[in-house]
């Protein structure tokens, strides 16, 4: 009878040390071997022109396109007095959040972001906004910034209100959920310039569309993260809060959706963020503030004018976002 040696623990050993190494090599050979068989196929069906393979034997482009066509000219033309509400109604909007915000004096502003920051996130935070937005004003781009942040505000307000809804939704049901998580994720990967189409063909040109715009390219982080916040609550605080004898709107309203606001709020502030970077795009459609200045410098070969309108959008996003961080962390600390 033979025992196991010293010798055969060390084979032993460098087997299993060599077998994921050989494991890696096979793959990385039937991968080359797969795509030069690929080759050889493709090499074939040119060299003996295979009917069928170099051209795609059903085109159904033309059948689609003029049905797409057909339906918009449907919408447009019996549902104008829908549009017609939307586009009047954030026309009022817009336009009174504009003349409000170009109203306001710039020290009072700048004291008011001073103040927000300051209170919601640290003195250091607001003073850096503050100099920031006071820095905006300095290169005479003011009201173009306000008229920027009328559009933001307009656009995050929508935004937030459906992305909440359908986010709380989606947190409650796995029908819904399933459901909307491919159109979140073609939203997301859509190209922002596909957004500027359904504006224009439904509100033509002007604020309106690239509010509407805005509002499909921004909101999906809302969506997913009011979504993924509620379902992350704890379940044996929601559990306490049933033994208590809360309904399911109660725990809703006063167990899950506050222990889920740091979540839901960085949604809210990548939704923002979005909706800034949305903004030179949407000036393509007839926005105005500083998106349209970028792209009037840009028209006119302006570099100058075109990199200073692009950083004062650029701090409008810092300032954003570092209040909402920083509401965010006191707000964390707060709930641990």
């Amino acid at each position: 009878m033979r025992f196991p040696t010293r010798n055969d623990a060390i084979s032993e050993t460098s087997l299993h040390q060599i077998s994921p190494v050989m494991m890696r090599f096979k793959g990385a050979f039937l991968l080359l071997a797969g795509m030069g068989l690929a080759i050889l196929v493709s090499f074939l069906v040119h060299r003996f022109h295979v009917p069928g393979a170099l051209d795609f034997p059903v085109d159904i482009g033309n059948p689609l396109t003029d049905s797409i066509d057909g339906a918009v000219e449907w919408l447009v033309i019996n549902l104008a007095w829908f549009f017609d509400a939307i586009s009047d109604n954030l026309k009022i909007a817009l336009g009174k959040l504009r003349d409000f915000l170009v109203w306001v004096p710039w020290p009072v502003m700048v004291a008011t972001v001073l103040m927000v920051g300051w209170k919601v996130a640290t003195f250091k935070i607001g003073l850096a906004s503050a100099v920031a937005l006071a820095l905006i004003g300095a290169v005479d781009l003011w009201e173009a910034a306000m008229v920027t942040v009328a559009i933001m505000l307009v656009s995050v307000a929508i935004s937030v209100i459906i992305g909440l809804s359908i986010g709380v939704l989606a947190s409650k049901s796995d029908w819904v959920d399933a459901g909307i998580r491919p159109i979140l994720d073609g939203m997301q990967t859509m190209p922002a310039f596909v957004y500027l189409v359904p504006g224009i063909m439904f509100f033509g040109l002007g604020n309106v569309p690239a509010v509407i715009a805005t509002v499909l390219y921004s909101i999906p982080p809302c969506i997913r993260l009011t979504n993924l916040g509620i379902r992350q609550v704890d379940p044996s605080v929601v559990e306490a809060g049933r033994a208590f004898g809360s309904s399911r709107i109660q725990l809703l309203t006063k167990v899950q959706i506050p222990l889920a606001v740091p979540t839901i709020m960085a949604g809210i502030n990548q939704t923002v963020m979005l909706a800034l970077a949305m903004a030179t795009i949407a000036a393509m459609v007839g926005a105005g503030g500083l998106g349209l200045e970028v792209l009037r410098a840009m028209g006119q070969l302006e570099q100058g004018d075109a990199f200073v309108a692009g950083v004062a959008i650029v701090i409008l996003a810092i300032i954003v976002d570092r209040i909402s961080q920083g509401y965010i962390t006191s707000r964390r600390r707060s709930t641990e």
